[in-house]
């Protein structure tokens, strides 16, 4: 690294700690020591794509595992699984459109053993620890490899014209515009039957290049392109423009079906390279670009409100030669418009990195309340194996307190009603906080979970000091510790609505 690049280093994380310390972020959010905010999203990736290890469990291994999991990365901190529901136009759930997965069951269409759906499980598992599940769709994808045997079934075979084949995988041609429809309603049922948090899509919108093989979609261009409004020569404008009518139509789907329910992208990491665009627009990279071999505009989704988290794969290390982690977490960075945005974090390549682990550095860098708004890691299975003592790391360091997930305020704002009728209850095995609230399922704006504190006598009270935290439950009742009925604490319980706006808080002094 020059020293033109250092001096640049050193001001960007400067200007990060500067910020840290300015006080609330727009989503509500405070950072009075960056070592512990109160809010961050802190998620993991859960995918089935290329994982064989379920189809030899039986029903009871694979919910034992799950809860095993899931119990490990609540330990960690973790407040949000990316689970991988739809990997290629099949299904780890009960769906009348798609047929079970074969990454699931080892045959595309064959059942699990008593219809077992593990999304449904991972929903209730998940909210019973008060972490949100993300379902995570990839839309186009229909084959993994050459030859793939699809289900009779399959929508392939109902309509081969939709399709096309790409390096000798199948998928669904972006520029007919049923396959939008088709993909809104996969989305629908979903939102409909599962209370999930969000809907989520990774990088694979057009497949990416194959050098010397064009993507077969002149039929569809010959087809749309013209009474679309796109001339002969503007090929690559109509691909972004499919790409972008498929994000608009499934918020749409989103905010008629279940408007509470959000809608995030996890695009490459790259999204333009600056040599590239007339303007240098792009960042300062050498690689593979979202918006001109993907044709996926993240930049105008997230500028234009059409998706309500931006979560970019850096997946790269400090100091890669051609896409550096701090270049790429700088470019995304002002180009939020405001948004949310997480970074997705690559474990191996951190942990990796050539002269040790970088995981400290990135840490730091993604903790600007201003701008960056948390991490997700890519895989789960590494933070479960603990990989080179990530878990432990997050655990014992970077999350030792709990966090809460970054309010959705561009949704809804307004926090709800504070709890009611805070009190002591004695069983006779067990001394518990309790109180009333009002909560409704499928009323967002109401209480959908709670966050309790706990501040010794003599400390002041402050709720926006993530230390204080002892719990978030989806109950409305805490069973409080026994210390020898010695030392004086006061519990504050607070609200927090489907968005993530926190009421103000509900206070009791209490002798332990």
């Amino acid at each position: 690294m020059n020293i033109k690049n250092t001096l640049r280093s050193v001001l960007f994380i400067s200007i990060i700690v500067l910020l840290s310390a300015c006080g609330s972020s727009r989503q509500g959010s405070a950072y009075k020591d960056t070592r512990y905010p109160k809010r961050e999203f802190r998620g993991a990736w859960l995918s089935t794509a290329w994982q064989s290890r379920y189809q030899s469990m039986t029903v009871a291994q694979m919910k034992a595992y799950f809860t095993k999991s899931l119990d490990q990365l609540q330990a960690m901190g973790i407040n949000a699984v990316i689970f991988q529901a739809r990997p290629f136009a099949d299904a780890f759930y009960k769906s009348k459109y798609e047929p079970w997965s074969a990454l699931l069951t080892g045959v595309q269409g064959v059942a699990p053993e008593g219809n077992f759906d593990p999304l449904a499980f991972l929903v209730s598992e998940c909210h019973k620890r008060n972490m949100e599940l993300h379902a995570w769709l990839n839309p186009y994808r229909v084959s993994s490899k050459e030859g793939e045997r699809l289900a009779s079934n399959h929508i392939y075979y109902k309509h081969p014209e939709r399709f096309v084949t790409y390096g000798g995988k199948i998928y669904f041609d972006p520029g007919i515009p049923d396959n939008a429809s088709y993909i809104c309603k996969i989305v629908r049922d979903i939102v409909l039957r599962y209370d999930v948090d969000a809907i989520h899509m990774d990088d694979y919108f057009y497949p990416y290049p194959i050098a010397g093989e064009a993507f077969p979609d002149n039929n569809s261009f010959n087809t749309y392109a013209r009474r679309q409004g796109f001339s002969a020569n503007q090929k690559n404008d109509w691909r972004r423009n499919n790409v972008n009518q498929l994000i608009r139509e499934i918020k749409h789907t989103l905010e008629i079906t279940k408007p509470w329910v959000r809608l995030g992208i996890s695009p490459f990491g790259i999204y333009r390279n600056k040599k590239n665009t007339p303007d240098g627009s792009g960042s300062n990279t050498n690689g593979l670009q979202n918006y001109d071999d993907l044709y996926a505009d993240i930049k105008l989704w997230v500028k234009n409100g059409w998706i309500d988290y931006n979560m970019p794969q850096v997946y790269w290390e400090i100091g890669h030669s051609s896409a550096d982690y701090k270049t790429l977490v700088k470019w995304w960075s002002e180009n939020n418009f405001d948004g949310h945005l997480y970074i997705g974090q690559d474990v191996k390549r951190t942990m990796d990195g050539k002269t040790g682990s970088q995981l400290n550095e990135k840490m730091q860098l993604s903790r600007n309340p201003n701008l960056i708004h948390g991490n997700c890691f890519w895989p789960a299975y590494e933070l479960l194996d603990n990989y080179k003592n990530i878990a432990t790391q997050l655990k014992g360091n970077y999350h030792k307190y709990p966090a809460l997930i970054p309010a959705y305020t561009h949704m809804h704002k307004k926090g709800p009603k504070k709890v009611k009728n805070l009190r002591e209850e004695y069983t006779p095995t067990t001394h518990m906080l309790t109180w009333e609230s009002k909560s409704e399922k499928y009323d967002p704006e109401t209480a959908q979970y709670y966050v309790v504190y706990r501040f010794p006598k003599g400390v002041k009270e402050d709720i926006d000091d993530a230390r204080y935290i002892v719990a978030t439950t989806r109950q409305t009742k805490y069973i409080l510790p026994y210390e020898g009925a010695r030392n004086e604490y006061k519990y504050v319980v607070t609200a927090v609505d489907g968005f993530h706006n926190e009421s103000k808080g509900k206070s009791k002094k209490i002798r332990l």
